[in-house]
Order: structure tokens, then sequence, then C-alpha cells
């Protein structure tokens, strides 16, 4: 638990927030494992269940802009509501505590829709889907937000990269998990084929075992970490003792925010636009280009939605190893430039899967894509808390969010007419998503981070 008398080491925060011990953090962070299995059966494996359900490949966009709303909406409430909640739980760990069981429950419903007799392509079913999908979102992002804020509050800027970095490695080892399961579980004899419009018992377990250890690692949380009262915090952050008694709307913190917040989220438009697309587009392009197939009933496509699972798994890995061996070490002035590097190295991974026919060949472009997901997940969010001073800490990370979803949307609508463009390509979707991380390499010149530049001259 962090202490008042714990060492203070912050060459370039604006607070006196103390260093916290390696545990403290461990605890703040480790709890996102479970949180990004969520994230990442949805996002490995949503496109092949709507499919699997009878969903239209050309209409697929319309499924994948629920998860994007659902954020752009719960985040900024999560975030201003708990800035305001200081309880015997905590300030942001109730929210958690009610967001892990009905995100764990609704893991549960999600690849069901076609087990209920609604029928294969049928209006019911594929409602269904879309709003477990909706709900999956809205609880995970109850969930998510917590996660973000507590390292906000309790975390100075020298361990700052460390507990990003940190965070999104458990992440992604949670992702690794996710994501090799339907394959593991295919490998140990469970089926991963079944009658047409139902997901395979190989994936609906996959889901089932996700929501276990999303609550296990919630509650670790919840129960490890000990936030800080309002008069601790207000100390550390050097602000009013009440000022998380007044009431700022929405609206006018996004008129008053930090300049980083509209220059990073011009880089942010490039960043998850291309993400929907992988989301969106990741499946359906393995299996035209290495099964040759986009029958979604196939045993073919199938296989692809399991390869689909073990690059992401490898995607995963390589994130860890970045997030671990260079991110977590990483200092202020070095923010933008490992931003710029993965939006390259992630456009050239890729730009590479649309011309690349061979299972095995496809490990090189996913662990790019691995080191730019770590750093676009990380960096961003470091330039933008830079600009923060304590107050409203929660409910400004939560608009950020909006920077997040909102590319993801934009780019599910653009779908409907670049999917035709591209002669419904799903390779080709992935293409453009690489051409889009291209370009906002160049975007992150528009950055001009405060306390980064700050040191840049001090040295």
């Amino acid at each position: 638990m962090p202490t008042k008398k714990a060492s203070v080491k912050n060459s370039v925060s604006k607070n006196s927030l103390p260093n916290l011990s390696m545990g403290t953090i461990f605890a703040m962070t480790f709890g996102f494992f479970g949180v990004n299995m969520a994230f990442s059966l949805q996002s490995s494996q949503m496109g092949r269940i709507f499919q699997t359900i009878g969903a239209d490949p050309t209409k697929l966009g319309f499924f994948f802009i629920l998860p994007p709303l659902a954020g752009m909406i719960v985040q900024p409430l999560i975030g201003k509501y708990s800035d305001r909640t200081w309880n015997k739980f905590g300030r942001r760990m109730p929210y958690l505590l009610i967001g892990a069981p009905i995100a764990a429950l609704v893991m549960i419903l999600l690849p069901n829709g076609g087990n209920f007799g609604l029928g294969f392509a049928s209006v019911a079913a594929l409602w269904f889907g879309a709003i477990s999908v909706l709900f999956m979102d809205l609880s995970s992002n109850v969930c998510m937000q917590p996660f973000k804020m507590i390292i906000g509050d309790m975390v100075n800027e020298d361990q700052k990269d460390l507990a990003w970095s940190w965070q999104q490695s458990f992440s992604n080892l949670g992702g690794v998990l996710a994501t090799i399961l339907p394959f593991a579980l295919t490998w140990f004899g469970v089926s991963n084929v079944a009658a047409k419009g139902t997901v395979p018992l190989s994936l609906r377990l996959a889901f089932y075992i996700g929501a276990g250890i999303l609550l296990i690692t919630a509650f670790y949380t919840i129960f490890s970490v000990h936030e800080y009262d309002p008069a601790t915090y207000a100390g550390y952050h050097h602000i009013d003792v009440n000022a998380h008694k007044k009431s700022v709307s929405l609206w006018k913190l996004v008129k008053t925010a930090p300049k980083s917040f509209w220059e990073i989220f011009v880089v942010q438009i490039f960043n998850w636009f291309a993400f929907q697309y992988l989301c969106t587009y990741g499946t359906g392009a393995i299996a035209q280009n290495v099964w040759h197939t986009s029958n979604a009933s196939s045993a073919g496509y199938q296989a692809a939605g399991n390869w689909f699972g073990i690059m992401t798994c490898v995607q995963s890995i390589a994130a860890v190893v970045w997030g671990f061996a260079v991110l977590s070490h990483t200092k202020p002035t070095q923010r933008k430039f490992w931003l710029r590097v993965s939006l390259i190295l992630g456009g050239l991974g890729f730009v590479s899967i649309f011309f690349i026919h061979n299972q095995l060949l496809l490990i090189v472009p996913f662990v790019l894509i691995g080191i730019w997901y770590l750093t676009m997940q990380t960096q961003p969010l470091s330039l933008f808390t830079e600009s923060l001073n304590g107050e409203n800490e929660g409910a400004y990370l939560g608009l950020f969010n909006c920077g997040i979803c909102l590319p993801q949307i934009i780019a599910s609508l653009l779908s409907f007419v670049i999917f035709p463009m591209v002669g419904k390509s799903m390779p080709g979707m992935i293409a453009v998503a690489g051409g889009a991380l291209l370009i906002g390499s160049l975007a992150v010149s528009v950055i001009h981070p405060s306390l980064s530049n700050k040191t840049e001259e001090e040295m």
C-alpha cells in the first residue's frame, strides 16, 4: 500500500506523487489481464461470430459501430462521476466492482446467438448478437476505465511509462491467452465446427473461460489497490481538497482541454482507423489469402479464424516483449519518437498482409503490428497526461477515449464505401489500414507535449 513516506523522484512532474512499490504497480496493472481477455476475444472473434450466424460481409461495419459508440458514451461518464466518488471501496474501484460481473455475464451470452433457435441470418439472431456486443462493450468499458484512471491518480511522471507499459503488457498477455484458447481447445479435441448458424463449442468455451478470468483478476485489483483519500490526493496533486465536489460539464472540459488533447487526437484517427479494420477484416483476409475461401460456414474459414487468433497471440507476445524491453524504459523525451516508429512498423505490417499467402509468413507482419499496438496504447496516454494537473483527471481520460472510439465509428461508416472500391477484398481493406498508419506517422509532428518539451530544453 502506498504511504505518504514513500520517496519522491519527480524530475518532470507537476505534482509530488511518491514513487510506488513494484507490488503496488503490479496490483494496479495486472487486472488489465482479464479485461483484455474480454476485448481480445471480442475483437479477434466478433467478425467470425457474426459471419457464422449469417451476417453479410458487406454490412459488417454496422456491427462494429456499436462497441466504439458505447465507449464514447460510457467512458467520459465513468470518468466524470468517478472523479466525484469517494467511499469505503475507493474512488475508481466501485465502478470496477459493478462492471466486472456484468461483463462476465455478457461474455457468456455473446457467442450463443445461434444457439437459441433464432435461425441462420435471421433478424432476431443478428440483433441478439448486436445487442450482446453493445452490452459487452458497455460493461467492459466500465471495467477498463478505472484501471487507466488509477495510474493518472497515483503514478508520477518518472514511473508513468513503466505503469502504462506494464498495464498494456499484462493486457497483451491476456490477449495471448484469449486468442490462443480457440486454437488450443480445438487441438485438445473440442469441436471447431458446428451446425450452420451456430458458433463452434471451441469458441464458446473460450468465452466462458475468459469470463471467469475477468472476474478473478478484477477482484484481485479491487482488494489489492488502496486508493488515496481526498486529502492525500489533493496534497500530492497540489489542488483544493474540495475540488472533487465541483461539478464541471463535459462540454466545458472539452472547450478548455489542453492543446495536446487535440494534437494527439489527430494521430489517434489513423491509429484506431487501422485497428478497426484489423478487427473487422482480419479473419476474412487470412481466409481469402491462405485458405482461399470466403464461405463462413466452411472448415477452411473456421481454421482461418483460429489462425487469426494465433496471429493475434503472436501480436500480443511481440507487444509484451516490446513493452517490457523498450517502452518501460522510455524517457519523456522519447515518447514522440517511439510513437512515430511504431506507426511506420505497423503500417508496413498491415500492407504486407495483403501480399502474403503463407500461414507461417504471417508471423512477421503480426510482430510488427504488435509493436505498433503496444506503443499506440501507451505513448498517446503518457503524452496527454503530461498536461493534466489532477483535477477532472478521470473525465479527461474518458473524453480522451472519444479519440479512440470516434475513428472506429468513422472507419466502420467509410467501410460501406471503401469495401466495394477495393473489389470487396478483405485483404484490400487491411492494406488500406496500413496506408492510414503510414500517413499517421507523418501526423505525429503536430504533437507538442508540455513536459517532454520542457525536459528536452533543460537537457
